[in-house]
């Protein structure tokens, strides 16, 4: 009995050890966990949602003047500025814009390729020319591309938010996730290391990040009196790139509460159809 006894106190011991060893590791990786990015307010959230003009357009500028150095936008040409549900540049505008790009284009009658002013018909120009002269110029990172970035990253909600979303239908993670990126460098907390050439950012996965602070106060002169912070900025360029990544999102939100009114018109006249043919008929 007392072996026994001793037998069963020694697994307890070990399985308690076990147990406290594994908290305290659980403990550690939560010192450094990735919180969730706070929920934003966003005016083309919800079914009614439509963007802010004057917004995308300020997103359009920073995303200019700053994010273009690194990031490309393979599925973004010049025409889509000017067209409607978006920044809705004038053409003459979205033109201007065009032709302050030099374009390669070719081979001409000699076989030789040549630059030319960009056109409205044209994509936004690489920074780079391929994908290892972006890594090489980037401590090895490559800069992934703004065409549908807003919608490809996001960001776990759990039980039971995501229910909540599906009936506000909110679908901003994406812009929730990339302005809480650009607003998200800090100083490491103590202890944590971060490997040479990174930066610690509070948002990215892992913490250590390669692209260093983009954003800074008054890097971009804005014309209509915006606030010129890096949390204006880093939110006005969220609001270019969800346009950039759902150019139609207007129209789709318009089509789909067009469509719910015609299926709760066409249910309640089925009802009242049956009622009227079958009223006479023994059930």
């Amino acid at each position: 009995m007392r072996f026994a006894s001793l037998r069963s106190f020694t697994l307890a011991a070990l399985t308690a050890a076990t147990m406290l060893a594994g908290t305290g590791t659980s403990f550690a990786q939560d010192a450094h966990a990735t919180p969730k990015p706070p929920r934003e307010s966003w005016t083309f959230a919800g079914p009614f949602g439509h963007f802010d003009r004057a917004q995308v357009q300020r997103g359009f500028q920073v995303f200019r003047e700053v994010c273009s150095s690194c990031h490309a936008a393979h599925l973004f040409a010049f025409r889509n500025l000017a067209q409607k549900g978006g920044p809705e540049f004038s053409e003459a505008q979205a033109k201007t814009v065009a032709e302050s790009f030099k374009v390669q284009d070719g081979p001409n009658d000699a076989g030789d390729m040549f630059e030319r002013p960009g056109r409205l018909s044209d994509r936004w120009p690489s920074p780079f020319p391929n994908e290892q002269a972006a890594r090489a110029s980037n401590g090895g990172a490559y800069p992934p591309d703004f065409s549908v970035l807003a919608k490809a990253r996001t960001y776990e909600v759990g039980f039971p938010g995501f229910l909540f979303d599906i009936v506000r239908q909110y679908q901003e993670q994406g812009p929730d996730y990339i302005h809480a990126l650009l607003n998200g460098y800090k100083d490491p907390p103590e202890g944590f290391k971060v490997p040479e050439g990174g930066h610690y950012n509070e948002f990215f996965p892992g913490h250590s990040i390669k692209m260093p602070p983009p954003l800074s106060a008054d890097q971009v002169t804005y014309t209509d009196g915006s606030p010129q912070t890096v949390e204006q900025y880093s939110r006005d360029v969220a609001a270019f790139m969800m346009w950039l990544a759902e150019p139609h999102l207007e129209e789709r939100k318009r089509i789909g509460f067009m469509s719910m009114i015609f299926l709760i018109v066409f249910a309640g006249l089925l009802y009242f159809t049956k009622k009227k043919i079958w009223r006479n008929v023994e059930h």
